[in-house]
């Protein structure tokens, strides 16, 4: 049976492919793309066992350890379970790190089970390249429109709104700032820029794309240096929205839908301590603690106390700074329904 390759990446990604990734668990968590699932030939413990040996006696002697590791009930077991993923996603394919040896192997046993998957030409660094080669190219030649305002100003869902947007937020699983941690961990950094490059590959190439207005790094990530070379060359549409409904809004998603917020707003509190200095740092951190304990009555206006604080202290002035150095790429600014309008109707 003539056992088939693929290299059709922009289809893969952009179809977000199921992928049989096979290589170890450590290998998949430094990174992955869309539509992976991680059934490894094998554990970490034999990979490392095979990598010494073939430092140690060369490849011959790699290959016999890992079959001998590989065998019997444990080769049963890795092949039920990529029959069971393939029974459920019968377009996969098979990937390892080159599309060498493990995938080959993978792709082989199944033959042997009666199932023909083809296996991903050049594993998964020659799909890594593509999405850096993808966001290289997205920075050089796609038009950008970065959506700025203030805190709370509801940046995020006026981006969604567009017909072509980018949520790089929600890529990187993380709101952006101190206060923006999530419960789950952020992904790998591989993982995000893959990522990445699916999203813009999903968009058409003639609108332009639509982002947030971010710093360099979103929580611990940063984004990649093309992209963020565009966003900065970009016009901005700016979100101006009032005090009130920004705290409203800030109450909202980071205490009322928040699990147990309170640790978490205490945590990123202490963490800004330093930019916001001694007495200021106090204060608010009295205001939040004090917010926590009201009764239901008082609750929500005292936690839109520390907010307000919050915004003046901290996060407005550090805005309105940063907004001064781009003030002449203001290309249009004003309330939500016009900026989601003006973004529609394409006029950026």
């Amino acid at each position: 049976m003539a056992l088939s390759a693929v290299n059709d990446y922009l289809n893969i990604l952009r179809d977000a492919r199921p992928l049989i990734d096979v290589r170890s668990p450590a290998e998949f968590r430094r990174g992955a793309v869309p539509g992976a699932v991680n059934l490894p030939l094998l554990t970490d413990d034999e990979r490392d066992a095979v990598g010494k040996t073939y430092k140690a006696d060369g490849h011959d002697a790699a290959v016999a350890l890992g079959h001998q590791l590989v065998a019997d009930d444990n080769k049963a077991s890795r092949v039920t379970a990529w029959r069971a993923f393939a029974a459920e996603n019968p377009s996969a394919l098979i990937t390892c790190w080159r599309g060498g040896l493990r995938s080959q192997i993978a792709q082989a046993w199944l033959a042997e089970a009666g199932i023909d998957l083809p296996r991903l030409a050049g594993g998964f660094k020659a799909l890594r390249h593509f999405c850096l080669e993808t966001i290289q190219t997205a920075g050089d030649t796609r038009r950008f429109v970065v959506v700025g305002g203030r805190t709370g100003s509801g940046k995020t869902r006026v981006v969604k709104a567009a017909r072509a947007h980018v949520d790089l937020e929600a890529i990187a699983n993380h709101r952006g700032s101190a206060f923006g941690g999530l419960p789950t961990p952020q992904p790998p950094p591989v993982t995000f820029e893959n990522a990445l490059a699916v999203a813009l590959l999903k968009l058409s190439p003639d609108e332009p794309v639509v982002v947030e207005d971010e710093s360099r790094t979103i929580g611990r990530l940063a984004i990649p240096v093309a992209l963020y070379k565009a966003m900065q060359q970009a016009p901005i549409v700016l979100l101006d929205v009032d005090d009130a409904d920004r705290i409203d809004s800030i109450y909202q998603e980071y205490v009322v839908a928040a699990d147990d917020p309170e640790p978490r707003l205490t945590a990123a509190l202490s963490r800004i301590e330093r930019r916001l200095g001694g007495v200021r740092y106090r204060e608010l951190a009295a205001l939040m603690d004090a917010a926590f304990r009201a009764d239901a009555s008082s609750r929500r206006d005292a936690h839109r106390a520390w907010i307000r604080r919050l915004l003046e202290y901290y996060y407005d002035p550090m805005y309105d700074y940063q907004l001064a150095g781009k003030k002449d790429r203001i290309v249009m600014r004003g309330g939500t329904r016009e900026v989601v309008d003006y973004l529609r109707a394409g006029a950026a």
